[in-house]
């Protein structure tokens, strides 16, 4: 699959319309429902060689926060061979009582593997994990970036940001409110 037919593919599965209130709070008329583009085996079979390409040499881990970053970073995992962890929004209260499953160790180089980037909220709290933890963060990667402030936000961070797409790769031209 080429990347005009996945970002195609992407465009005719997941892309609502109807009135919506995004993560930030914004209202938008559009919606990317991650979960029913991440659920497709053939999407996330192209999906991975594409994260693949953009992880800087000398990452050591990919990281991918929970729910939505999950089966992307695993796709990208299987496409690069570098193992991966996964973030939850919040330690459990059970078992290991853990925030990170997989092993991260200190010294890490990671890449965060995001689904859709907004403003960039929820990547920059799992960012924070990971350096809290004493490892570093080499760059971050959305499936899909939305052009509402993300870039700006995880740059002034001091995070590399990337995208594998922007919604205008998408055909969606629509303004947020």
């Amino acid at each position: 699959m080429t990347r005009e037919e996945l970002a195609k593919r992407i465009a005719e599965t997941a892309i609502l319309h109807g009135d919506f209130t995004l993560r930030s709070g914004r209202k938008s008329t559009w919606y990317i429902d991650k979960y029913l583009f991440s659920t497709k085996p053939d999407i996330l079979k192209a999906i991975g060689p594409l994260f693949a390409a953009l992880i800087p040499t000398g990452t050591t881990l990919l990281a991918g926060a929970e729910l939505g970053g999950i089966p992307l970073v695993t796709s990208a995992s299987m496409a690069s061979d570098i193992p991966c962890i996964f973030i939850r929004n919040q330690k459990k209260e059970y078992g290991t009582a853990k925030q990170l499953e997989g092993i991260l160790q200190q010294g890490d180089k990671v890449a965060i593997v995001e689904d859709i980037a907004t403003t960039g909220g929820q990547v920059l709290e799992a960012a924070e994990t990971i350096t809290s933890l004493g490892a570093s963060v080499t760059s971050i990667i959305a499936a899909i970036d939305r052009c509402e402030g993300a870039r700006e936000n995880i740059e002034n961070a001091g995070y590399q940001f990337q995208s594998l797409f922007t919604t205008s790769d998408l055909g969606v031209t629509e303004t947020v409110r």
